[in-house]
């Protein structure tokens, strides 16, 4: 299958790759800085979903961004987390009609307190990752 230009794979074992995404100003920032905390997670790596950036673990999706509407990351999340962050916070987590019955939730890329972000990003990461990759996660954290 022919892969897109824009489509790298960048594995968190290999380090960083250049950033260029299709996303411009800071909603392109934003989603650079999602790219760089996603990416030191085992088997993650950028591609594209439904023609915008996103973020997959071993063809899984994690996230994507969208820009074809109001903006903002759609990422994996379980409904218990989702109602809890919806909850603390609905102006930065939030839904729409479409995903309201699938696990993920959308962020204002624009609003969040980055310093959430890595566990945020972490937990969808663990819903799409197979055991294989988590095992390895959580043997970096005991070095």
């Amino acid at each position: 299958m022919a892969r897109n230009k824009l489509t790298r794979r960048r594995s968190a074992s290999r380090g960083p790759a250049p950033l260029t995404h299709p996303a411009s100003g800071s909603l392109g920032i934003a989603y650079a800085r999602v790219v760089e905390i996603a990416c030191r997670l085992p088997g993650t790596e950028e591609s594209r979903s439904y023609g915008t950036p996103s973020l997959k673990v071993k063809g899984k999706l994690l996230s994507r961004l969208r820009t074809e509407a109001e903006g903002g990351l759609a990422i994996r999340c379980d409904f218990v987390d989702r109602h809890m962050l919806m909850q603390a916070d609905p102006e930065t987590f939030y839904v729409t009609d479409h995903y309201l019955d699938y696990p993920m939730v959308l962020i204002d890329l624009h609003r969040v307190r980055w310093d959430a972000m890595p566990g945020i990003i972490e937990q969808g990461w663990r819903l799409v990752a197979a055991p294989k990759l988590i095992a390895e996660l959580e043997a970096r954290h005991r070095e």
